[in-house]
């Protein structure tokens, strides 16, 4: 099967779903070695309207994401060669800003922060429901690189940080800044609320839609991420307000 070539295309919401702009299909890989929860997947996802490409293990997950160049990517951590963290590394090299759900039977907290510190933008454990999974799909995919936001307005400028909700473009004194589809969700929620104190149960609501068995140390995760790239070096604009939450303002 062949794809169109156009590469991080926006999408739009369509009476059938989530397409791209030009109305070609948001392409999904998934990376599972049990043919019976691929295939489940596959049968879902393409009831979506989705093009979808189903790899069984980490090499062929790696060569099938350099040329299907996927939209998104549900991804198993425990794979039969190399496991999916090392999936991931590999895939973020020619598609970092595509986001990548996981989806494995290791369910402990300490298992699902390695994944989400490992560069996932979200976790699923089994068993599972195929309506969970395509549901966090899809809101991954909204707000991905390639949403089109509808603001009239899509440039947030606090001091001389920038944030562009079309593009995805974010940066910081004129230097470019690099980040995954949560942390950019992350930023544009703190950005869209200057001088305002966020709660962790906020965030989590507002960026992840739920949270991890009432627990917030993914927040604090990703507010470390965010105030390396974006405060390295300079005058920090991420501040922690104890025992009430985060909020972002002009440097002074």
């Amino acid at each position: 099967m062949t794809t169109e070539s156009t590469d991080q295309a926006p999408v739009r919401q369509l009476a059938g779903g989530i397409r791209r702009a030009d109305g070609t299909p948001v392409r999904v890989l998934v990376v599972d070695d049990e043919s019976t929860l691929t295939d489940l997947l596959q049968m879902a996802l393409r009831y979506e309207g989705w093009d979808v490409r189903t790899a069984a293990d980490g090499r062929t997950a790696v060569a099938a994401a350099r040329e299907f160049r996927p939209d998104a990517v549900v991804l198993d951590i425990m794979l039969p060669d190399i496991d999916g963290l090392q999936v991931l590394a590999r895939i973020r090299e020619d598609r970092p800003e595509a986001p990548v759900l996981f989806l494995t039977a290791k369910d402990s907290l300490d298992d699902r922060l390695k994944g989400l510190t490992a560069g996932g933008d979200d976790y699923v454990t089994k068993p599972f429901s195929l309506e969970e999974v395509v549901a966090r799909l899809r809101g991954l995919v909204r707000r991905s690189t390639l949403t089109t936001a509808a603001a009239s307005d899509p440039v947030i400028e606090i001091g001389d940080l920038t944030l562009n909700e079309d593009s995805h473009e974010v940066s910081r004194g004129g230097e470019l800044i690099e980040l995954t589809a949560t942390e950019f969700e992350l930023l544009r929620f703190l950005m869209r609320n200057p001088r305002r104190v966020l709660s962790k149960s906020q965030i989590l609501d507002r960026v992840w839609s739920y949270d991890f068995g009432g627990r917030s140390s993914v927040v604090e995760i990703y507010i470390s991420y965010l105030r390396k790239k974006i405060d390295a070096g300079r005058e920090p604009m991420i501040h922690t307000v104890r025992g009430a939450g985060y909020l972002i303002k002009q440097a002074v």
